[in-house]
């Protein structure tokens, strides 16, 4: 079976790691326009360098711009350049003035910005996102070039602070989209975006998306991207099944409902996940909040046993997981409780030594608060031994 390369630019990169890339050249973008203005008080001004970012269809590339800009409280506008079919779409549409009617030969003809164009006292900081942009005709693409460059096309110019981010799908494959020549990439920096299943389990939790469905994807990351399995399509899913409390009992629908949204092989591995009882997975509050640690204990070990003397590692993988998740999150609150729970979940047997010790260095880095919540003795031991 022939395989098609697809093409993408700049490094591959966790959403994580995408956001504090694109906080960092906004940054330097605002400081060298700064910079700029302050040095050359009659001059244009620097303009910033754009940035675009590749992926895979779905993979959320868009949502993490918007989320972005909703978390600083800059402005945004959003404009798809597929749908443009004229110029006149880009720099709008041409207005006859006539300043005084009564000497002939005195019209003027200016041209009126389209209305996703930020108006000129709208200053920034503020994000212009050209979403899909190679999925433009290229005639369209060209006319692109002097924003991208200048910020400005001859009709209209961006305001101050304002940023530019492109979205782009990969060249190559089926994907329908118009290649970019040199001339086009060479105006911006370049990233690619690639799916990480903490960041995007972070993001769902933050999305208010179903527990259930988080636990899926944390137990079953091989399975989660494909054609019709993407980050967007897995949201979707779970959005239709979030009202539906015994999963089990509907299994007909969750199957159809499954299907509709996702490659055969995804949904195929939700139904043994409900099947299996793994949508019972003990909830990170349920650890931290236990008044008595004894039936926490009982139930965690329950979910570990699979068949014969063999552990379900993936389930308590995906209780790792969850529990990092709930504790960096930036709504957690430590109560003087969660301390003795969080060791004692910690301490427990049934937790294998790998999982114990990488849940433990990743849980130090989140902050000084969580890191004293684990000063044990035992715990100390257990983690110095599995080094």
């Amino acid at each position: 079976m022939m395989t098609t390369t697809l093409t993408n630019f700049g490094a591959e990169l966790a959403p994580d790691t995408a956001i504090h890339l694109l906080e960092h050249v906004f940054q330097t973008n605002l400081k060298n326009e700064e910079d700029y203005a302050t040095k050359n008080p009659n001059g244009n001004g620097k303009r910033p360098t754009p940035i675009c970012i590749w992926g895979s269809h779905g993979i959320g590339k868009t949502a993490l711009v918007k989320d972005l800009a909703k978390k600083h409280g800059w402005k945004f506008r959003y404009c798809a350049p597929a749908q443009f079919e004229e110029m006149g779409d880009l720099h709008g549409l041409p207005v006859r003035l006539d300043p005084n009617p009564d000497v002939q030969g005195d019209e003027t003809t200016v041209y009126m910005p389209p209305d996703w164009v930020p108006k000129e006292d709208d200053e920034g900081p503020g994000i212009l996102l050209l979403d899909d942009l190679n999925r433009a005709d290229d005639r369209i693409l060209r006319g692109l070039m002097q924003l991208i460059q200048e910020f400005e096309m001859f009709s209209w110019t961006l305001p101050r602070k304002w940023q530019i981010v492109c979205t782009a799908n990969p060249e190559g494959g089926d994907y329908s989209v118009t290649p970019m020549d040199p001339a086009m990439l060479t105006r911006m920096l370049h990233m690619t975006m690639i799916f990480d299943v903490k960041s995007w389990a972070r993001w769902a939790m933050n999305a208010g998306v179903d527990p259930r469905g988080i636990a899926f994807v944390l137990t079953y990351p091989e399975v989660i991207t494909g054609e019709r399995t993407t980050p967007r399509t897995l949201t979707q899913f779970f959005d239709q099944i979030a009202n539906i409390d015994d999963l089990k009992s509907e299994l007909e629908l969750v199957n159809v409902l499954a299907r509709s949204a996702l490659d055969d092989i995804t949904a195929t591995t939700f139904l043994a996940f409900v099947n299996d009882g793994v949508t019972q997975l003990i909830e990170p509050s349920d650890i931290l909040d236990a008044k008595d640690f004894k039936p926490i204990a009982k139930q965690i070990s329950d979910l570990s046993k699979g068949e014969g003397d063999a552990k379900r590692v993936d389930r308590l993988s995906t209780i790792c997981t969850r529990l990092y998740l709930h504790l960096s999150a930036e709504k957690y609150k430590a109560e003087s409780h969660h301390a003795k729970n969080l060791v004692a979940f910690l301490l427990l047997d049934d937790l294998p030594n790998d999982l114990r010790f990488s849940l433990h260095r990743d849980l130090i880095t989140i902050s000084e608060e969580i890191a004293n919540m684990l000063r044990d003795p035992k715990l100390a031991k257990l983690v110095i031994e599995g080094l």
